[in-house]
């Protein structure tokens, strides 16, 4: 049996919703494309195809087998482009994850213009804060915040991640401003919820060895950054947040960075924004095409780090948050 013959079939009688119409485009008898289908039902041992006189629709097995054969057929496609040099644009299916907030303030607003660029290439975007597996979520980039945790994956750096402390104005009148780490103890701060650990913010200092850990406490605590930067806008406490969320906010003089001789990203905790993708994924044009575009789009620096008013038009701002 021609494997990949039977998957091509297997495909067009699904998108056609029956046989008369995946052999029409196959151009071939409607007997050839039942005894392919039909052959590779036999060869997994169970059935892919509901049939009935009206309709044909997908078992539980031939959804799961669907989606993988999507993107074998896919790589296949690509694969025998990039040995002809038939054709040099980047098509087909790009899956990306990205995390929920930078996601949607970052990756978002740029997709039309990706798609603007490179028409052929169809894009299916997954925003969670979880960290899901490339190999078995079928995912071709994963967009991360922090250092790579796996050294089975290719990184490219994007964009430094930057983070920054700071409180409103209104806050500021009414409780002071710290001048130095340890009085953050004293203040109300707005934390990020790790797993139910206890909130330690560390900082470091030009010229000086060694990491200055405070213990810090506050009235609020959550796992979603959008909501502490819209409660810092509000004035409810100090939050460290990366400038890829407030720094609008900062250059707007809503928020007011705080202990600016102390630095709260401080080696080995410099992050980046990384690009993260499989070894078997590097050749892929859409991929290599997708991870240029961020890179010239989020430019150097990233434009949330730049003055507003210096922004190509195209760059999005952060528009203020509404006071809770």
């Amino acid at each position: 049996m021609d494997q990949l013959g039977a998957m091509r079939a297997f495909v067009r009688v699904v998108d056609n919703g029956g046989f008369s119409e995946a052999a029409r485009q196959l151009g071939v008898a409607v007997s050839s494309v039942t005894r392919q289908v039909s052959g590779l039902e036999d060869s997994l041992g169970t059935r892919l195809l509901f049939r009935s006189t009206r309709s044909v629709t997908l078992t539980d097995a031939g959804r799961i087998y669907y989606d993988h054969v999507l993107r074998i057929l896919a790589e296949v496609d690509e694969a025998d482009r990039s040995i002809s040099g038939m054709d040099s644009s980047p098509t087909g299916l790009l899956r990306i994850t990205a995390p929920v907030a930078f996601g949607r303030l970052h990756i978002a607003p740029a997709m039309s213009k990706f798609t603007e660029k490179y028409p052929s290439v169809e894009l299916d975007v997954v925003l969670t804060d979880m960290v899901i597996s490339l190999v078995d979520d079928g995912i071709d980039i994963a967009i991360r915040i922090g250092q790579p945790a796996s050294s089975s994956l290719i990184g490219r750096k994007l964009a430094p991640h930057r983070r920054v402390v700071c409180a409103s104005p209104d806050y500021l009148k009414r409780h002071g401003q710290p001048t130095s780490p340890t009085e953050l103890a004293e203040h109300d701060c707005l934390m990020f919820r790790y797993l139910g650990r206890r909130e330690v913010w560390r900082f470091g200092r030009q010229n000086q060895d060694g990491l200055e850990e405070i213990r810090v406490r506050g009235k609020l605590r959550t796992n979603n950054s959008e909501l502490l930067r819209a409660s810092a806008l509000a004035g409810a406490g100090i939050i460290m947040m990366p400038t890829w969320l407030i720094g609008d906010d900062l250059q707007r003089g809503d928020l007011v960075e705080l202990l600016p001789d102390w630095d709260p990203n401080p080696a080995p905790l410099d992050t980046g924004i990384h690009a993260l993708y499989l070894a078997n994924r590097k050749a892929s044009l859409k991929v290599r095409a997708f991870i240029d575009f961020l890179v010239e789009h989020f430019g150097r620096p990233p434009y949330w780090d730049r003055p507003i008013n210096e922004r190509a038009a195209s760059r999005p701002t952060i528009p203020p948050a509404r006071p809770l």
